[in-house]
């Protein structure tokens, strides 16, 4: 019996010594957040995200973060494996192999309690998978109640206490994603933002036209951004209350662009950039930027587990970026990839893309003059472009470009950074065009992309077909948005 108790009282100790040797992780996402919107990141009008703008002046704010996958459940597959989609398995809507270590598994086994609140299927990739805490959408208002969540990560942060453990936790905010907040009819379960905007607030993005109806749906994204900002500063508020707020890495993402046409499910610029927003009392100075490295989703992984001093798995993509949260500078962040395979219904839109500080390049093997491209986040705002297309013909080719797209573009991101202007056929940018395709081809063959025989013979529509069905099968057939 007493040696019993003692072992009892050693493992409490040491638990709790253990607890506090390694930082507790939150990271924060968004459901399909444009980065714009955030003051830090030049959002207009000023004042949407307050508490955001808040956390950012005690943050490191990096300006060249992206997802590698800008759809919410592989580019969530890429944070919990470390993996780009194609080594994973989870190519779109689809769960990743068994056989890939994750991050849950790797933190639980160090000692970390797991918790997760929202968007539970789409950050869970793998069944052996297990969160420690776990409530999903119904239990969060609709996930769109930030009293919810406040009360929700009040609870799991006292359980990790009680065990004498650290956690990581994910916190998935179910706004901005469709649908829009409208105050006049609101789901059930969701709360009021705490400020909501009209048509006349809106800043439209540079890659949409100036539209009334693209005014006019903006107006409820913003409504559901401010909430966004409401829930992160309710869940800011129990960390603090905590007490564990000194000890804790917090990170602030989006996992993909604003869901309108040209951002979400796509690889152009405003696709995949995100705010990244990293609080780490003790090692991070408050209110710096990095306007130099690039960094995404795929680091994620090997960063959280250096900064837990937990030994890896081997077979992870990406690399950690602490050397840019303590030191500021690191060697080989001068590229980022990123990447499209399916998406939700199951249709095959592979899209390949390499940016540097400068351009950007995207292969799109689907693209051959008939597929008739479509995602379900058009809403009122493609019904706007649609309507003023008749009239106007710049209109007309924006449309036509979001539906049949190019098989290669090129854009000068420091002159064009809404990619209004594909300048693949520019000779003047001959020599540029042909770095980032090395660059891609040097990446596509380092983690062995099927896609990188499609690059090969992208000048042979029958080969690149040929490749495109024995990787992704009856891929026309499968998407059922062919234009009839």
């Amino acid at each position: 019996m007493k040696t019993a108790l003692l072992t009892v009282l050693f493992t409490l100790l040491t638990s709790n010594l253990f607890a506090a040797d390694r930082p507790n992780i939150l990271l924060f996402t968004a459901d399909d957040l444009h980065a714009g919107s955030l003051g830090v990141y030049g959002g207009k009008p000023g004042g949407l995200t307050p508490n955001l703008d808040a956390f950012a002046a005690e943050s490191l704010q990096f300006n060249k973060a992206h997802v590698n996958v800008a759809i919410c459940a592989p580019c969530r597959a890429i944070i919990a494996t470390g993996r780009y989609s194609h080594r994973s398995g989870a190519m779109g809507f689809m769960p990743a192999r068994e056989d890939v270590p994750d991050i849950v598994n790797t933190l639980q086994a160090a000692g970390y309690q797991a918790g997760i609140l929202g968007k539970v299927p789409h950050s869970t990739p793998k069944k052996s998978m297990k969160w420690d805490y776990s409530f999903d959408q119904s239990s969060l208002g609709n996930g769109r109640n930030p009293q919810r969540y406040y009360e929700r990560t009040k609870t799991f942060l006292k359980q990790c206490q009680d065990a004498g453990k650290p956690f990581y936790l994910m916190v998935n905010s179910h706004d901005p994603h469709r649908p829009y907040c409208n105050p006049a009819k609101l789901t059930k379960g969701a709360a009021m933002p705490s400020k909501v905007y009209t048509a006349e607030d809106v800043e439209v993005p540079g890659f949409l036209p100036d539209l009334p109806g693209v005014r006019a749906e903006l107006a409820t994204y913003m409504n559901s951004t401010r909430r966004l900002d409401d829930t992160f500063g309710k869940v800011m508020q129990a960390l603090i209350e905590s007490g564990d707020v000194d000890n804790t890495l917090v990170l602030f993402i989006t996992d993909n662009g604003i869901a309108v046409p040209f951002a979400k499910c796509n690889a152009w610029f405003h696709s995949t950039r995100s705010p990244l927003l990293v609080r780490w009392p003790g090692h991070i100075q408050p209110g710096t930027v990095d306007n130099q490295h690039f960094v995404s989703v795929v680091d994620f992984f090997p960063t959280f587990i250096e900064a837990a001093d937990v030994v890896g798995p081997e077979g992870l993509d990406g690399r950690s970026f602490l050397p840019l949260l303590k030191e500021g500078k690191q060697k080989g962040r001068e590229y980022v990839f990123t990447q499209i395979d399916s998406k939700a219904g199951g249709a095959a839109v592979p899209m390949r893309c390499v940016q540097n500080a400068n351009y950007g390049y995207i292969y799109n093997p689907f693209s051959d003059g008939e597929y008739w491209y479509r995602n379900n986040n058009e809403g009122q705002t493609m019904a706007a472009m649609n309507r003023a297309a008749k009239n106007d013909p710049a209109i007309q080719a924006r449309v036509d470009l979001f539906r049949y797209r190019a098989p290669e573009e090129f854009y000068d991101l420091k002159k064009d950074p809404n990619c209004l202007h594909n300048l693949i056929d520019n000779s003047d940018y001959a020599d540029k065009i042909k770095e980032l395709q090395e660059q891609l081809v040097a990446h596509m063959k380092a983690t062995e992309d099927p896609m990188l025989a499609a690059f090969a013979s992208r000048d042979d529509r029958t080969k690149v077909d040929e490749v495109l069905t024995a990787t992704y099968g009856n891929w026309k057939a499968k998407g059922k948005n062919r234009k009839k």
